[in-house]
C-alpha cells in the first residue's frame, strides 16, 4: 500500500495544469491505490477520480491509448464496488478497451486484448451482458501472442483453459509458465512489480506446479 500511494502522491505531483497524453499515469495511479483501499467508499471514490480524468483527456487527447484503457480500467474498479448497477459500466468498458486496442493494442504488455478476454469471460452472457466464450478465448490467446513473456496473459489463459476443461491446453499454457518465470523475475523487478508478483506467485501455486526456479522474494 505504501508504495501505491507514493505513486499516487508522484502522479498528482506530476499532473499537469493543462491535460496532455501523461495525464493517464495518474489514471493508473487511482487505480491501483484503489486496490490497497481500507473502506468500502475508498475504491469508488478513487475509481470516479479516475474515470473523470480519463474522460478530460480522451476528450482532449481522443488517440490516447493510455487515456482509454485506464478509463476501462477504472470503471471496472467502480464496478467492483456496485451490488447493482455494475452492468451498465460494461458496456463503456467495453469500449473503453477497443479503443485502446485500437490506438496500441501492445499497451502494457497486451492490457487491451488482456482485458477485454477477462471482461467476456466474467461478464453474464447475452442478452443480460457481453459475456462470451469465444470472444474471451479469442482475446485471451491475442493477449499471449502479443506479450507472451508477460505471466499474467499466461496465468489468465490457464485459468480460463481450466474453466472450459481444456486439459490439452491448459497443459501447455503449465509447461509455457514453468519455462518463462525465471527469465520474467529478473525482467520485472522492484518495488513497482512488488504486488504483482506476489498475485502472480499465488496464482501460480493455486492453477499449476510449483516452477523450478527458486521462488521469487522481495
Amino acid at each position: 500500500m505504501e508504495i501505491a500511494e507514493k505513486a499516487l502522491r508522484t502522479a498528482r505531483a506530476n499532473l499537469a495544469t493543462n491535460l496532455n497524453d501523461t495525464a493517464w499515469h495518474y489514471a493508473r495511479a487511482l487505480f491501483e491505490r484503489a486496490e490497497f483501499a481500507t473502506n468500502h467508499a475508498q475504491p469508488a471514490n478513487l475509481a470516479n477520480d479516475g474515470i473523470a480524468i480519463c474522460r478530460r483527456l480522451v476528450a482532449v487527447e481522443p488517440k490516447s491509448a493510455g487515456g482509454h484503457f485506464y478509463l476501462g480500467m477504472n470503471l471496472g474498479q467502480l464496478a467492483r464496488t456496485k451490488m447493482f448497477g455494475a452492468i451498465p459500466l460494461v458496456d463503456e468498458m467495453e469500449v473503453a478497451f477497443e479503443k485502446a486496442r485500437a490506438l496500441d493494442a501492445k499497451f502494457e504488455f497486451a492490457g487491451p486484448d488482456r482485458n477485454l478476454g477477462l471482461l467476456y469471460l466474467e461478464a453474464p452472457g447475452w442478452p443480460v451482458s457481453v459475456g462470451s466464450r469465444t470472444k474471451a478465448r479469442n482475446h485471451l490467446v491475442r493477449a499471449v501472442a502479443l506479450a507472451p513473456d508477460f505471466p499474467e496473459n499466461r496465468l489468465n489463459l490457464l485459468a480460463a483453459l481450466l474453466r472450459w476443461s481444456d486439459g490439452k491446453a491448459a497443459a501447455e499454457q503449465r509447461e509455457a509458465l514453468a519455462k518463462l518465470f525465471p527469465a520474467a523475475r529478473k525482467k520485472f523487478t522492484g518495488d513497482v512489480w512488488a504486488a504483482s508478483w506476489a498475485d502472480w506467485e499465488k496464482r501460480w501455486q493455486r492453477l499449476g506446479p510449483p516452477p523450478d526456479a527458486p521462488r521469487h522474494d522481495r
